[in-house]
């Protein structure tokens, strides 16, 4: 068994909506089959009992190979470290002995590493090695799981905005996030939102500068101050404030350096100790009273809790050190933030607090006892929460979000010691000790006693606004087939830029914003649309969703408005990744049409079967295209009352119902007055974007009237230039289609001898470049042949000797040149024009060739 390549797909693709770790693993014959690898299997479940049933290939019981058992092994082993994943399967290739296996995963190093481990278990088993260690691996699988995935805190935050249709992204490995795309993206860091300043955090982590800015606005707080040294802060505590104190850190969190209840000079250096390693040291009065925390969220009060000190109960046979051993067993307990509690801890802290009571970590409590291991309350040091929300009186209410918004936080901690909440807080001496930036969710959202606060989702409404419509959304156009995708891409993205909106484009040239390119190169790819999608400028995207990006990592949304398929006809790159029929490329291409919205609609080619045929995987409606509106599937769509575009009497016609809306071919430029058959296609493939997103038919007229198919508009896409007198086109176009459909446009144009400059792609099939020459041959009388500048994997020459070989017995074409370099290539075939002649151009380097053709076109 070999596995080839390990790669993951991070959005929607060809498998499912799942993300998901895709590997090519390539078996000998004998490994196709399992039941031929005498013990295998035994010696496979000695090592991991746990792995399962392992599932034949297909329905029919088709025998299971290694592939099966590498899919089996790693899902079994991410289910077992706790990741939430259910997916898997593996595709067996046209390839004999190749297999895809595609295993879903939760968090990408996760995926990663179970894929390996499988891996090993399996060379382990065929070797009859025991030194693959079950326990271990999903040990480490599930440190690496609570290591890098969200916190309960942020985790509630991100599945409020999923179950709300909100898209978002991680930033980093941490609690960075960004909610929503484009002019509606926010970002939260944990439970702190972007609205909140830097200004007002700081004032939060100053904990003696809120204290004294709540009260100066009339909120009960303790009285204390911060101290320089221990001897300062004992004559404070004594001499100022008054025993017992709170002694912990001006500028500290998650109750780290706290002790409470703080009453003789030991427990005090103890304590200041503590502090000290955080910060600057605060004193402060001890409120007697229960520990509460108090969450708001704008203007609200979402959820309350108390919280009590980590304690254990005597059972007159353990010691304490026992007792804390058997309460940290619980599942629900780790050493981090992953889990709802945490570990409690027997530090110097505990050991104090035990000795108040008379206890050591090794004195065996008596039968009940309840045993404290330190007085401050918070979950991060073992402690306990219980749900208060429906018991905190209003005017308590109030005192919180006043606090909260005197700070300026936007999502608040607010921390109240008091015997009950119930009743105003002047009633029971009691006061707001703190207030908190980016506040742990953890003992709202799962505490240990009562019912469970859905905090995340108060927190998307507050960022969002409570209409359930508003998702962080920006129009998103998808595009893909086979040939004329960078076009429509270009000009839905002229259509929406004249409707005045700020547009983001991805395309096979680049990326740009608002007309200016930030990127170069092939950016059809899930990279640069999400780089758009984040960019704060962008109202509007349009992506270019070409082969290679869907099958690398998959979409780089997850779902758009529109999806737009131009064609997929006889196919391209077939042969590669697996793709060995037109089918296949078809199943490429549906991915965006699977992941419309169920609002939005896909825009199909309607004579194209294959494209047709995606229909019924579109979530959302369909609007058909073609030219022919007389086409069966047409008339059919029509006479359903559904949105139909077709061209009628010189006119591009967009019909719904009884509505009709109509644009004359003759102001549509890039069209040439209708001659260009696949431009026309082009447009009405724009069109039909265009009114999926509601843009108004004026501002569609208007947009098509002003795009021009010229170097700057559409770089490679049918540029007509004059060069001395003869008609120069320049074209991107390099399958078999494209060739097709150049030939039928430039018939169109008169002219007396018909030029041609050529190459081809190295890592398309023989077959595929030999027939773009066939098809050549029959329509120029000159054929300049060029090496490409990337052979793609092929030999020296072996391009253009397939090139040439396409030419034998050609009805046209009578000279055929052999040139090296495309720009060489391009001045022969210059040279050899005259006034009135045709010179098409199908350029591989394509800014560079268009700038050579404008200079020599300019002389």
């Amino acid at each position: 068994m070999d596995v080839q390549r390990l790669r993951a797909l991070r959005g929607p693709n060809l498998w499912s909506r799942h993300t998901a770790i895709e590997t090519v693993c390539v078996c000998e014959a004998n490994e196709r089959d399992i039941q031929q690898l005498d013990g295998f299997e035994q010696r496979l479940r000695a090592l991991f009992p746990k792995i399962g049933a392992l599932r034949p290939a297909t329905v029919q019981r088709m025998p299971v190979s290694l592939a099966h058992v590498l899919e089996q092994a790693a899902l079994t082993l991410q289910a077992q470290a706790g990741c939430p994943v259910t997916y898997s399967h593996t595709h067996r290739t046209g390839t004999p002995g190749h297999y895809q296996v595609v295993v879903e995963y939760s968090e990408e190093d996760v995926g990663r590493l179970a894929c390996q481990e499988a891996e090993k278990l399996i060379r382990a088993a065929l070797d009859g090695r025991s030194d693959w260690d079950a326990e271990a691996v999903v040990k480490q699988l599930r440190e690496i799981d609570e290591d890098v995935r969200l916190g309960p805190s942020t985790g509630s935050i991100v599945n409020a905005a999923v179950a709300r249709g909100v898209p978002y992204r991680r930033l980093t490995q941490g609690s960075l996030v960004q909610f929503g795309w484009g002019v509606k993206q926010r970002r939260i860091w944990a439970a702190e939102v972007d609205a909140t300043s830097a200004v007002s955090e700081s004032i939060a982590q100053d904990k003696d500068l809120s204290k004294r800015l709540l009260q100066s606005a009339g909120v009960p707080v303790p009285f204390g101050r911060p101290v320089d040294d221990v001897d300062e802060g004992w004559l404070a505590a004594t001499e100022e404030i008054g025993l017992p104190v709170v002694v912990k850190p001006l500028d500290g969190n998650q109750g780290k350096g706290v002790t409470v209840n703080v009453s003789t000079r030991e427990h005090f250096e103890l304590a200041y100790k503590a502090a000290e390693e955080i910060g600057t040291v605060l004193v402060e009065k001890y409120l007697p009273g229960s520990d509460f925390r108090l969450l708001v969220v704008g203007n609200q009060l979402v959820a309350a809790a108390r919280r009590d000190p980590p304690q254990v109960s005597g059972d007159g046979v353990s010691t304490v050190r026992q007792l804390v051993d058997e309460v940290n067993k619980d599942p629900n307990r780790g050493d981090g933030h992953a889990t709802s509690l945490t570990k409690m801890r027997l530090d110097d802290i505990a050991v104090e607090r035990l000795k108040q009571q008379g206890l050591a970590p090794d004195s065996v409590p008596a039968k009940g006892q309840r045993v404290i291991l330190r007085n401050n309350a918070n979950l991060s040091t073992g402690g306990s929460a219980t749900d208060v929300t429906d018991d905190v009186h209003p005017e308590v209410a109030q005192r919180a979000i006043a606090a909260a918004q005197i700070v300026g936080l936007h999502v608040c901690g607010v921390d109240v010691v008091a015997e009950t909440v119930m009743r105003p807080l002047e009633e029971v001496s009691g006061g707001i000790v703190e207030v908190n930036a980016a506040p742990g969710l953890r003992m709202h959202l799962s505490p240990s006693y009562g019912k469970g606060r859905n905090v995340g989702k108060a927190i998307i409404k507050s960022i969002y606004g409570p209409d359930k419509n508003a998702d962080g959304r920006i129009p998103l156009v998808a595009v893909t087939g086979v040939n004329g995708k960078t076009t429509v891409t270009r000009l839905i993205t002229h259509l929406l830029t004249t409707a005045g909106l700020t547009t983001g484009m991805t395309n096979t040239d680049g990326v740009y914003v608002d007309g200016r390119q930030i990127d170069s190169g092939d950016c059809s790819g899930p990279k640069s649309a999400r780089n758009v999608l984040m960019h704060p400028d962008v109202e509007a995207a349009v992506l270019e969703c070409a082969r290679g990006g869907i099958l690398r990592e998959g979409l780089g949304f997850d779902r758009c408005q529109v999806a737009v398929v131009t064609n997929i006809g006889t196919g391209d790159h077939l042969g590669l990744n697996y793709l060995e029929t037109v089918e296949d490329i078809q199943r490429v291409k549906s991915v965006i049409v699977q992941n419309v919205a169920p609002g939005g609609f896909a825009v199909l080619n309607a004579a194209d079967p294959l494209v047709a045929g995606m229909a019924g995987q579109c979530p959302g409606g369909v609007i058909f295209f073609c030219a022919d509106r007389h086409l069966p599937l047409m008339a059919t769509h029509r006479a359903q009352g559904r949105r139909c575009v077709f061209v009628d009497d010189g006119h591009i016609v967009a019909v719904e119902g009884n509505a009709r809306e109509s644009i004359p071919l003759r102001d549509v430029p890039i069209t040439r007055n209708g001659q260009l058959g696949f431009q026309v296609e082009n447009v009405m493939a724009a069109v039909g974007a265009a009114w999926a997103v509601g843009l108004p038919t004026d501002v569609i007229r208007r947009g098509l009237a002003s795009f021009n198919a010229d170097a700057d508009n559409a770089p490679g896409r049918f540029n007509v230039m004059d060069f001395q007198g003869a008609t120069v086109i320049a074209d991107y176009g390099h399958n078999p289609d494209a060739m097709r459909a150049l030939v039928s446009a430039v018939d169109a144009i008169p002219a007396q001898q018909r030029v041609v400059v050529i190459s081809g792609a190295g890592d398309r099939r023989d077959q595929d470049i030999t027939e773009q020459t066939q098809i050549l041959g029959a329509a120029f009388d000159h054929v300049v042949l060029y090496q490409d500048a990337c052979q793609r994997g092929r030999e020296d020459g072996e391009v253009v000797a397939l090139l040439r070989k396409g030419l034998e017995g050609a009805t046209r074409t009578k000279q055929v040149d052999e040139i090296r370099g495309e720009f060489v290539a391009i001045d022969h075939a210059l040279a050899s024009v005259k006034a009135g002649d045709l010179c098409l151009v199908l350029v591989d380097q394509v800014e560079e060739a268009l700038a050579h053709l404008r200079k020599r076109c300019s002389e």
